[in-house]
């Protein structure tokens, strides 16, 4: 095989395989800069190395696996820097569209996409994390996940069903949001933001609800989390009267979910993405909202407000 023809293989491996490789290694990960730059070293290491007869034979189950290792790699490092991390930790935000060919949607089922879902997964070790994903979000055959995951087809079978067990254990009722819901949390946010009133938006929360804000440390959000419906009322009705003039709210599709981007400045830079957890009756059981800078360039890149 030539060199050209060698990078005209792996350019189209690329375009071939690139959306489900970034898929998986943001479901292993949390994170969109880190799962962009997995992708990128899978590639390049594809380039440096000369795959094997198999390998280019089976490339979609060589790349996956060169995935699954590096995403390990990286939950290990991660386990460590949120050990000190500042307040609670939240997964970065993605947009998403689900439209055919979104990167981030391309999973059969997306509940692994939602926050609920990512930061559950967070209790499971980078094998069974990788078990659980490839099975429940892909739809691999046990006997395809245990060549990714260098075990038997019968032990995969055992993780997975320890995985149940775990996740069970925090059963998560969820409702499908309806298309105008975030329409309506948006007009219950600008109502509170311009009068005052908070009443809309405290008729969505649900008795228990829970809120998420996830500064790192670097710009302001409640370090711990906030609990009940008045409490978490009262924050976000400081943080709405704490909004700039110039200030924008719109609708977002955030993790295959409703959600709400918010600009301030000249620069209509993303300041924070909140995204939401529906009950079964169809109040927000959870606020999760994004604050950390670091989080939100890759949302900033993909959303701008002329």
């Amino acid at each position: 095989m030539t060199e050209s023809s060698a990078a005209a293989g792996t350019e189209h491996l690329y375009e071939k395989y690139r959306p489900l490789l970034f898929s998986l290694a943001y479901r292993m990960t949390g994170s969109a800069a880190e799962a962009e730059d997995v992708v990128q070293d899978v590639f390049l290491q594809w380039e440096r190395r000369t795959p094997d007869a198999r390998a280019l034979e089976y490339p979609k189950a060589y790349l996956c696996k060169m995935t699954v290792n590096r995403c390990t790699d990286l939950a290990r490092s991660a386990r460590a820097r949120r050990e000190t991390y500042v307040g609670p930790w939240l997964p970065e935000p993605l947009l998403t569209t689900g439209a055919e060919g979104d990167p981030a949607v391309v999973a059969e089922r997306d509940e692994t996409l939602s926050f609920a879902m990512l930061l559950m997964m967070e209790r499971l070790s980078p094998v069974e994390r990788a078990v659980f994903v490839l099975r429940e979000a892909f739809g691999f055959e046990y006997e395809e996940i245990a060549g990714l995951v260098d075990k038997s087809a019968a032990n995969v079978r055992k993780i997975m069903s320890r995985v149940r067990v775990k996740l069970d254990a925090d059963p998560m009722e969820a409702a499908a949001p309806s298309e105008q819901f975030a329409e309506e949390l948006l007009r219950a946010f600008h109502h509170a933001a311009g009068t005052g009133d908070m009443e809309p938006l405290f008729r969505r929360l649900a008795p228990d609800v829970v809120l998420l804000s996830d500064g790192g440390g670097k710009v302001f959000a409640a370090t711990a989390p906030i609990e009940s419906k008045p409490r978490v009322a009262a924050f976000l009705g400081g943080l709405l009267r704490k909004m700039a003039p110039d200030t924008s709210v719109v609708p977002v599709v955030v993790n295959g979910g409703p959600g709400l981007a918010i600009f301030e400045g000249e620069d209509r830079t993303v300041r924070s993405v909140m995204a939401f957890r529906l009950g079964g009756d169809g109040e927000v059981r959870a606020v999760y909202i994004v604050r950390n800078p670091d989080k939100l360039s890759h949302v900033s890149r993909e959303l701008r407000i002329p």
